[in-house]
Order: structure tokens, then sequence, then C-alpha cells
């Protein structure tokens, strides 16, 4: 009976195959790729690579096209430092991690600590997310204590839904228990092979103290994930499914 937990997890995400990630990684172990298209909408330079590095690196090793899109350029986190020279540091960061992730970058040009949700950056988003024309979009849980953090999970899901839900929509999570709340996750994916690559993009980010990241919760979550999917380290995700309606 100690395996029921881990079995279920497994059944879940086997089921999910043919709408999202487990289909998506099953791919990288038949002989032809159907190659897709993943993109992650993240606040700030290091929310995508410690939310969900390790499975973006896997989803770019098993064949996939991966683009991170960071809504600000985290102008407001270096204490001390004007947003130009923050900004300045936190981009070289972000593009030395996106190039041990083997992904492609945007810089949507927000700034850090005065994030917008208007129908202009709407718009603008949208723009940026229908150009990339992805299978699968990642982004901030909406319960979240970061301002950013929100608005990048808003201008996410409505960009899906203006879209016509036309690709998947999940939810990453960052230092649950301190930013994310009430994460219930509906999928997981194993990123053993992949935990050192994602570390190695976190730690890119020097101005950030990696090690007070990984602190805030995220070793142990990658742990805890991966108890419940049975492995050693897992990334786990909320799936966007139901009806939503524009009024």
């Amino acid at each position: 009976m100690t395996n029921t937990r881990r079995d279920f997890v497994k059944k879940a995400s086997a089921t999910v195959g043919a709408l999202g990630l487990s289909g998506l990684l099953q791919a990288s172990h038949v002989e032809k790729v159907e190659k897709k298209k993943i993109v992650c909408l993240g606040g700030h330079p290091d929310d995508p690579e410690s939310g969900c590095g390790g499975t973006l690196a896997k989803l770019r090793k098993a064949g996939h096209d991966v683009t991170i899109i960071y809504l600000t350029t985290g102008e407001a986190g270096i204490p001390g430092t004007s947003h130009d020279a923050a900004a300045s540091i936190r981009k070289k960061e972000a593009i030395q991690a996106c190039d041990i992730l083997d992904t492609k970058y945007i810089f949507a040009g927000q700034i850090d600590g005065a994030s917008i949700m208007d129908n202009v950056w709407l718009e603008k988003i949208k723009t940026i997310i229908a150009n990339e024309s992805p299978d699968v979009l990642f982004t901030h849980w909406p319960l979240d204590v970061h301002k950013d953090h929100q608005i990048a999970s808003l201008l996410g899901i409505q960009t899906w839904v203006r879209l016509g839900k036309k690709f998947h929509l999940y939810f990453f999570e960052v230092c649950t228990g301190e930013q994310t709340f009430i994460f219930h996750p509906t999928d997981y994916v194993d990123i053993t092979e992949t935990q050192q690559q994602k570390r190695d993009a976190v730690y890119c980010h020097v101005s950030q103290d990696p090690p007070g990241i990984y602190q805030c919760g995220h070793a142990a979550m990658e742990d805890f994930r991966g108890r419940e999917m049975g492995v050693k380290a897992a990334e786990a995700f909320v799936r966007m499914n139901g009806q939503l309606y524009l009024v």
C-alpha cells in the first residue's frame, strides 16, 4: 500500500500523455520526434529556471524547441543598484542560463516591481506568444504573493483564452509556502537526469544568491515532488482545464 500514491501519480501522468507533458517527453523514446514548441513566461530572470528549468531542459533534450519569455528584466532585484545597471547584469545572467538550458530567450520589456496588467500589455504579450506558436505554455501559478508573478500568470491565462485555447497551459511553483500557495499538482515531470543542468542554470543568476533560491524551498520541492512521483527529483505543475468565457 505504500506505493499507492506513487502509482496513482504515474497513472495520472500517463493519461495526460496525448494531451501534454507525458506525450511530449515520451517522444524522446521513439525514433522520429514530432517537434513541438514550448514557451515559458516568467516574471523575472531566474523564475523559469527555478520553477521549471528541469522540465524545460528535458523537453529540449527530447527534441522540442523551447523559448523563455522574461516579463521583466529584474530591474529592482539588486539592492543599491540602479534599474539600468541591474537590468544589464540580470539580462546577462539570464542569457547565460538560457545557453545552459539550450533555449531561446525574449525580454518582454516590463519593469520589475511595476508590472502592468492592462489591454495594451495583454496585446503585446499575446503577440509575442502568438509569434512563437506554442503547443505548451508554462507560467506562474496565479496564487502567488509576488505581484510580478501574478501579472505574468494573468497575462498568460488571458493570452491562452484570447488565442482560442489552442495550446496547453501549465502553471509552475516557486518557493512554495513563501511565494506560491494552495498548489495541488495535476502533473509531474521526472527531472532526475536534468536536475544538475537546472541547478547550473539557476546558479548563473549570481546577483540573486542562488544558494538562497534553493534554501527558499526549491531543493525540498524537487525532493518532495520526486517522492510523490516515486523518483529522485521532480517538478510539479497544475494543468489548466475546464472552460473559460470572456465577458
